[in-house]
């Protein structure tokens, strides 16, 4: 290997016993109050056995940030405890605790709740069957959901997280204000790529003043996706001046959101240079970053790591076997059945069950009762 399995140091001086992160994935397993159940709480214990670092599913940062069924939250004071509980399931097991912070914008169910209002940058409806026009937001509703986020930081910190990551990916609220497609505003947070990237610049500042205040180590992290297949869309050229200027910031590190770590343009089926290799040659090894997809193996570790990964999240893996890291480290067979000692949640177990053939061609199965 390129480099120790054993523990990953970030500059903050926190400490992971491993490199391999829990990716966030959705459970849509709360309680109906969208507080953390008991199955959702013991899914996160069973993984932070082994995993250097779990970072949560997408959690609510409003009530209107709310992009899907049960979806926990931690969007006011009442919901401490919920995240206490979160925050305690991961640290006592020995893993470090990321809670990643989101709003769904456009790309929320819509019938959630009453009264739902599904916002985003521009009223441009996402290219999904479920969606729906969104209300174009008031920059003063703008400037009110960074206060969200910073607020929903001080909570985490409070609840007893090591960090907070901010869900800059997947086609959500912040991707949505960088996009050109969701993003027709032609005021301060619009236009250009540089107007583009204002809310972020804005939100990434704030959450960074709550970690400069704190008297503890506190990791702050960014997840993006490089593009979008919709056009217009965002293109790799954007995303490079997002990272350049993400990586000039005090964040802790970057996650890139893609298919397999060493995936190719999504826009440009001519191109076959890794995106990881052209988010590098920005980055320089300035800042860490978290690579996600088709890791199986140590040499998929290794070759993830020679393309300029420091760390590497493991999804449907996880899934089947909270013992992952455990097994890539000592190189024994890996799981494949997704079964009661995978200690997942009962609603998250019926929603893979639907993907059918879309589940065995990732080379998973489920045992029936």
């Amino acid at each position: 290997m390129a480099r120790n399995l054993n523990n990953y140091t970030f500059k903050n001086g926190i400490t992971l016993r491993n490199p391999f992160v829990l990716a966030p994935m959705t459970t849509y397993s709360s309680n109906v109050d969208l507080t953390l159940s008991e199955q959702e709480e013991a899914y996160y214990r069973a993984r932070a056995k082994s995993f250097g670092m779990i970072i949560t599913a997408a959690t609510a940062i409003n009530k209107h940030a709310q992009a899907f069924e049960n979806q926990i939250t931690i969007r006011d004071d009442r919901y401490l405890d919920s995240m206490k509980r979160l925050a305690s399931a991961i640290n006592d097991e020995g893993s470090v605790s990321i809670c990643q912070l989101h709003h769904g914008g456009r790309m929320s169910k819509p019938n959630l709740f009453k009264n739902q209002r599904i916002v985003a940058p521009s009223a441009v409806k996402a290219e999904r069957d479920f969606a729906v026009t969104p209300e174009k937001l008031k920059i003063s509703e703008i400037y009110d959901i960074i206060d969200d986020f910073k607020d929903a930081t001080k909570r985490a910190l409070e609840a007893g997280f090591d960090g907070v990551e901010l869900h800059g990916a997947n086609t959500y609220l912040i991707q949505q204000f960088f996009s050109p497609h969701s993003n027709r505003r032609d005021d301060e947070f619009g236009g250009s790529v540089e107007k583009r990237m204002r809310f972020i610049r804005l939100l990434v500042d704030a959450v960074l003043e709550v970690k400069d205040k704190t008297d503890r180590p506190f990791i702050v992290g960014y997840r993006f996706s490089p593009e979008e297949i919709e056009n217009p869309g965002i293109t790799l050229n954007d995303t490079l001046q997002l990272v350049d200027y993400l990586s000039e910031t005090n964040l802790d590190y970057l996650h890139i959101s893609i298919g397999h770590y060493d995936k190719a343009s999504l826009r440009d089926k001519t191109d076959s240079t890794p995106v990881v290799t052209k988010i590098q040659s920005v980055l320089q090894n300035k800042i860490p970053l978290i690579g996600v997809g088709g890791i199986h193996s140590l040499e998929d570790v290794e070759l993830a790591n020679r393309l300029g990964y420091d760390l590497y999240a493991l999804g449907m893996g996880a899934l089947a076997d909270p013992d992952i890291p455990n097994k890539l480290i000592n190189e024994e067979p890996l799981k494949n059945t997704i079964d009661e000692a995978s200690v997942l949640p009962d609603q998250l177990k019926e929603r893979l069950k639907h993907w059918g053939d879309g589940l065995e061609k990732r080379g998973y199965k489920i045992k029936q009762k």
